[in-house]
């Protein structure tokens, strides 16, 4: 005890000593400043105070000093204001703080909001609808290429199951899942889809409950939902019976172990469950002459079970003599009911029922399934297997890249080499859909080829840019690709691979060249039309994360992870570039900038959530005091932290929950991309905390980027590990009383600003250019949709 006191009080003499010390500093402090404050309150025309004020000796700490300098010297500007105008303006130094992580980041209200209390927010008129879906997943899932009886190609990317008709080019969604869709199959009267999803976790990091849908593809109305609560992790392969017309639906999760459960489609109920196997499990399927036997394969297994009494049983493959794959990656059933597997070996197993082996076993042995044929097929794994009408086959190889046909007694018979390695084929008569690893689908047949009419990226995306007057936009990711697509007709027009990869990229505002950010530090300048690297150079040696014109085109802005921004003069019509300054000022990477309208100004974020201001016209000088700039107008609005844009981060947000953030054109609309794989929709501006607004969901990772086209009538986002691009629809809002009584309230306020503008005007002006001041604004507020309510109110 006596050690404890002894302790205690020797810290509290330290803690004397260092206010003591702390208290000579500021004594010191107090010599130096004093008279500058007393200077000040001159200057300020305080004469009654002067008096009082001289006559004590005033000692002010330290940091009330700078506080009360500050407030004489807003208060002798309010003066000066008064006495101009007998209805001076609000407060001009108005100022509100946001926390990001503890930091605080101060934000200052723009002069044309008069009390920032009073703002109301409301979420947009305009919503969002899926319109297309670019990409595939099959660089990592198998049997998910299926053909309905309506004559579209379903499949899967993301959270989204997609019904393509190959013919007519549209596109249909099936949007009730959560998460990542994993596996697919179709009911035996091909109408019914059963598809079913990975667990994933909510925004809180709590796992989510993963399941089955099985729904109607004529109508997207889900039909059952099974297992709900059973699964773990996520659902692997399902498969639906055949003899019993699809009575039973197969499904094999995620789990350790792997379970294997049969499920009454009718009823929705588990009709029984069993442990399947510790190693990975790749196909599930029913016999379709036979629905109590299930066939499984995966890693260096295949088991045979028996649905009996409603209990499961199974028997492993023997290999015998027959080298033992590293995986079983597919398997069919032959007209004459022998089972056919593609293994890692490039070989074609044909298995079949030996009966048991009584003099080696005895009386009591029982049926084995063994290789009755191995047939060499491909060099690298047999991804894929599909059987044709009269029990000829199909065969899709891993490192040739071909898909060959195989005659009933597997004697070769045509074969064809595609771009890309085969992971599913599906057959419609002559006609073939090949999926393929690079998240691809070609359509075409043996004698005329095979053309892709489905592409993605395969690897994750950040990269995302819109023409400024075309129905195009560009995406680059990590997968080296750089491709160009057309939102209007709904395909890739063209694509070129790079030696790095891309993570940035935006389009001159000719619309001629676009520029894309590498991840070393080098960045090129690509022309749309001959698609060759007309330009190609080096800033630091770390990776860049925002490229961004300014809006005459005549600078180029790259933000680079060595916390600079280079600035480049274009000449030749962005064809020539050189450099003209560095912005240096930031402590950590940049991540967003824009420019100014009138192309003098940029504002940039970076990684430790500050937000710089840059005098660019003047050198590329930082400008200290960042309340200069809040009433400065931005040509884009990307920049995540900023005052207009205050209400899209959620309470408690860490400062990476939003990845990117785009205002539409109109300036009407905010657009934001999360952490949590949802886009969300906001009105413009939207300054206070816990702003309404409208959320989307449809990626299974976190999406990286989004941006409006050129008209604001489509938004474009982008996941990051999903490899999927969303191309949404903006609905506009209707018009009618219905319509009217929703923006009755923006407009009062919008309209009551704009009045506000116009008095003050007068006063300063004596009254004229009040049109110059509503025409100005119209665009701002968005007033040529209130022109009926201006009437109105002019009357």
């Amino acid at each position: 005890m006596m050690e404890g006191r002894l302790q205690s009080q020797e810290d509290e003499i330290t803690l004397l000593k260092s206010s003591l010390a702390d208290a000579l500093r500021r004594l010191r402090l107090h010599d130096q400043l004093i008279p500058l404050l007393k200077q000040q309150i001159i200057a300020g025309g305080w004469p009654t105070i002067r008096p009082q004020l001289y006559s004590f000796n005033i000692i002010v700490p330290e940091q009330y000093c700078a506080a009360l300098l500050f407030s004489f010297t807003t208060f002798s500007k309010q003066t000066d204001s008064h006495q101009k105008h007998p209805n001076p303006e609000p407060s001009i130094c108005q100022s509100i703080k946001m926390f990001i992580r503890g930091r605080p980041i101060t934000m200052y209200v723009p002069s044309n909001i008069q009390n920032y209390e009073d703002l109301r927010m409301e979420p947009p008129v305009e919503k969002l609808e899926l319109d297309w879906v670019y990409g595939y997943r099959g660089r990592d899932c198998r049997a998910n290429l299926y053909l309905l009886s309506s004559g579209e190609a379903v499949y899967f990317i993301a959270c989204v199951v997609v019904l393509y008709h190959i013919n007519n080019r549209t596109q249909r969604h099936y949007r009730k899942h959560t998460d990542c869709v994993r596996c697919l199959t179709i009911h035996p009267d091909k109408v019914r889809v059963a598809s079913g999803q990975t667990a994933g976790v909510d925004k809180d990091g709590k796992p989510l409950q993963p399941y089955v849908h099985i729904w109607d593809s004529s109508t997207l109305i889900t039909l059952q939902q099974i297992g709900l609560g059973t699964f773990e992790r996520g659902v692997g392969s399902v498969a639906f019976s055949f003899a019993d017309a699809g009575a039973f639906l197969c499904v094999i999760d995620d789990s350790n172990e792997h379970m294997l459960s049969v499920w009454d489609c009718a009823k929705g109920t588990k009709h029984t469950e069993v442990k399947s196997t510790n190693e990975a499990v790749f196909a599930v399927e029913f016999n379709p002459s036979d629905s109590t036997n299930i066939i499984t394969c995966g890693k260096s297994h295949i088991y045979f079970w028996t649905l009996s009494a409603g209990s499961l049983t199974k028997k492993q493959g023997i290999f015998g003599k027959y080298k033992k794959p590293k995986f079983i990656q597919c398997f069919v059933f032959s007209l004459t009911g022998d089972v056919l597997t593609g293994d890692s070996e490039g070989n074609i197993l044909t298995w079949g029922k030996s009966p048991g082996d009584v003099k080696t076993l005895g009386k009591g042995a029982k049926e084995t399934f063994q290789i009755m044929r191995q047939t060499r097929a491909h060099d690298g794994s047999v991804f894929t297997l599909c059987m044709l009408q009269g029990g000829a086959l199909l065969s899709g190889g891993g490192k040739d890249r071909k898909i060959i046909r195989w005659s009933a007694d597997l004697a070769p018979e045509r074969e064809c080499e595609v771009k890309d390695v085969c992971v599913r084929a599906y057959v419609n008569g002559e006609e073939v859909l090949v999926g393929t690893t690079r998240n691809a689908i070609l359509r075409g047949t043996f004698s005329d080829g095979f053309v892709a009419i489905v592409q993605g990226h395969v690897d994750e995306m950040w990269g995302l840019a819109t023409h400024p007057s075309q129905d195009v936009f560009l995406t680059c990711g990590h997968d080296r690709q750089v491709c160009v697509w057309n939102t209007e007709e709904h395909k890739l027009d063209w694509c070129t691979t790079l030696e790095e990869y891309g993570l940035c990229a935006d389009f001159c505002p000719n619309g001629a060249v676009v520029s894309v950010g590498l991840s070393t530090g080098r960045w090129l300048v690509l022309d749309l039309q001959t698609k060759e690297v007309i330009s190609d150079y080096t800033d630091g040696n770390e990776q860049l994360s925002v490229m961004r014109y300014s809006p005459d085109g005549s600078f180029l802005a790259v933000g680079s992870h060595d916390n600079f921004i280079y600035v480049y003069n274009v000449t030749e019509s962005g064809r020539r570039y050189s450099r003209y300054g560095k912005c240096n000022g930031h402590s950590s990477f940049i991540t967003h900038l824009d420019w100014s309208k009138d192309g003098k100004y940029i504002m940039s974020n970076s990684g430790d959530y500050e937000i710089l201001y840059w005098d660019v016209a003047g050198g590329c000088k930082l400008l200290r005091n960042r309340y200069e700039s809040k009433d400065r107008e931005w040509a884009s609005y990307t920049c995540v932290l900023g005052f207009h844009v205050m209400g899209v981060w959620l309470e408690g947000s860490d400062g990476t929950d939003i990845n990117a953030l785009c205002r539409s054109h109109s300036e009407r609309l905010v657009a934001v991309a999360d952490d949590f794989c949802k886009v969300h929709l906001f009105q413009y501006p939207c300054p206070k905390p816990k702003a309404p607004n409208h959320s989307y969901e449809g990626h299974g990772s976190h999406v990286t980027n989004v941006r409006f086209t050129h008209c604001d009538s489509h938004l474009l986002s982008m996941g990051g590990k999903d490899t999927c691009i969303l191309q949404w629809e903006v609905k506009r809002a209707g018009t009618g009383d219905g319509g009217d009584r929703l923006h009755s309230a923006s407009f009062t306020r919008n309209w009551l600003a704009l009045v506000y503008q116009y008095k003050r005007y007068k006063v300063s002006q004596g009254g004229f250019g009040f049109h110059r001041i509503l025409f100005s604004n119209m665009m701002k507020f968005g007033f040529y949709r209130y022109w009926p309510h201006m009437m109105k109110w002019k009357r």
